[in-house]
C-alpha cells in the first residue's frame, strides 16, 4: 500500500513538473517584441557630377506588361543589365497614361538603394502617349562608361524642328555643320505632335544613325499635326577650344566634368514663382560645383506655351550673356505634381 501510495506520488509530480516547465513563461517588462518599421525611400540627388569623355546613353525597351509601377520596375531592371554595372547617372522618365508620376523616382531610388548603388538624379516628365499601346513609361540613362567614348568632349544640339518627312535630314544637316560624324551620335530623343508620323520619323533616325539608342513619344493627348523636333547627344571628333562653344541650338563641351540635374518643377505662372524654381535650380547646381553662368544646355517642360516664353525669359537673366546656350522648350502633358505649371533641368560644366 506504501509502495502504492509513493508511485502515484512521483507519476504527479513529474505529470505537474511537466505542465508547469511546459507553461509559456510571463513576459518580463522591457521584453516587448520591437516592432520594425521600413524605411522611407531616400529622393533622388538634386544634381550629379559625371565626366563628359566618358558619357553615354541607354534607352529601356517600351513594354505594355502590367501597371506603371511593373514597367518602371522591368525598365530599370533592363537599363542595370544594358550598363553592365557602370554608374548610372541621371534617368529622364517619359510617362504615359494615368499612373501616379511620383512612383517612378521613388522606384528608382527603392532599387537603387537595394542593389547599394549611387541613386541616380531623376526627371519626370508625363506625355501624351508613347508608340506602343499599353506602355506607360520609357526610361533614358545617362552612364558614366567605364572607359573613355568622348575623348574630345560632346556636343548637344537641338535641330530647328519641322515636318516628320525632313525630321532625319534635318538633324543630319545639322550635325554635318557642327563637324559630328553620325556614328559619334551617342541619344537621340523625338518629340512628335502625332504618332502618326512616328514609324517615318524611327526610320529616318535609324536609317541616318543606326548606332544611337532613340525615342520617340507624342508631346500631349491633344497634340496634333505634323510637327517633330529632335535633340542629340553627340561625340565631338577634336576639342572645342578653351570655353565652351554655344548657340541657341547646339553646345560643344570639351572633356570637362559636368554636372547633370534632375527637373525642378515650378508652380504658379508670376514671374516671382518662375523665379524660386530658377533658384532652386541654381542652388541644386552649385550643390555639384556648377552655376546658372556655366550652364551648356536646359530642358524646359512647360504645361502652357506662355509659361515657357515666361521662363525663357526668366532663365536668360541668369545666364551667361555672352554664351546663350540651347534649350528645348515644348509644351507637354503634365507634371508629378498636379499644381506644377512647368520644370526645368540644367547641365553645366563644373567649375571648382
Amino acid at each position: 500500500m506504501v509502495l502504492r501510495l509513493l508511485a502515484a506520488v512521483v507519476v504527479l509530480s513529474v505529470f505537474f513538473g511537466s505542465s508547469l516547465s511546459s507553461a509559456p513563461k510571463k513576459k518580463k517588462k522591457g521584453d516587448e517584441e520591437i516592432t520594425q518599421t521600413l524605411e522611407e525611400p531616400k529622393d533622388p540627388p538634386s544634381a550629379v557630377v559625371a565626366d563628359a569623355s566618358r558619357l553615354t546613353f541607354f534607352v529601356s525597351p517600351l513594354s505594355a506588361k502590367g501597371l506603371l509601377s511593373q514597367q518602371v520596375r522591368d525598365a530599370l531592371k533592363n537599363l542595370l543589365g544594358q550598363v553592365h554595372g557602370s554608374p548610372v547617372m541621371k534617368i529622364r522618365a517619359f510617362v504615359a497614361g494615368s499612373g501616379d508620376l511620383r512612383r517612378v523616382p521613388a522606384i528608382t531610388s527603392e532599387i537603387f538603394t537595394d542593389k547599394k548603388m549611387a541613386i541616380p538624379a531623376v526627371s519626370v516628365i508625363q506625355v501624351g502617349a508613347l508608340p506602343l499601346t499599353g506602355a506607360q513609361v520609357v526610361l533614358e540613362a545617362a552612364v558614366v562608361d567605364k572607359k573613355v567614348v568622348n575623348p574630345a568632349g560632346i556636343a548637344f544640339l537641338n535641330e530647328s524642328g519641322g515636318t516628320a518627312a525632313t525630321a532625319g535630314e534635318r538633324m543630319s544637316k545639322e550635325l554635318t555643320n557642327a563637324g559630328i560624324d553620325a556614328d559619334s551620335v551617342r541619344n537621340l530623343t523625338c518629340f512628335l505632335d502625332s504618332l502618326e508620323s512616328e514609324s517615318t520619323v524611327r526610320q529616318q533616325m535609324a536609317s541616318a544613325f543606326p548606332k544611337s539608342p532613340a525615342i520617340f513619344v507624342q508631346l500631349r493627348r491633344d497634340s496634333a499635326g505634323d510637327f517633330t523636333r529632335c535633340q542629340a547627344v553627340a561625340a565631338l571628333p577634336k576639342q572645342a577650344n578653351g570655353n565652351p562653344q554655344l548657340s541657341s541650338s547646339l553646345a560643344l563641351v570639351g572633356p570637362v566634368r559636368v554636372a547633370i540635374t534632375g527637373t525642378q518643377m515650378g508652380f504658379g505662372k508670376e514671374d516671382k514663382d518662375i523665379r524660386l524654381a530658377l533658384d532652386r535650380l541654381g542652388k541644386a547646381l552649385e550643390s555639384a560645383g556648377a552655376s546658372w553662368k556655366t550652364v551648356v544646355a536646359t530642358g524646359t517642360y512647360p504645361l502652357s506655351k506662355a509659361v515657357g516664353v515666361q521662363v525663357a525669359a526668366a532663365r536668360r537673366q541668369l545666364e551667361n550673356q555672352q554664351h546663350s546656350p540651347p534649350d528645348m522648350t515644348l509644351v507637354f502633358e503634365g507634371l508629378p505634381s498636379l499644381d506644377a505649371s512647368f520644370a526645368i533641368e540644367a547641365t553645366a560644366i563644373v567649375d571648382r
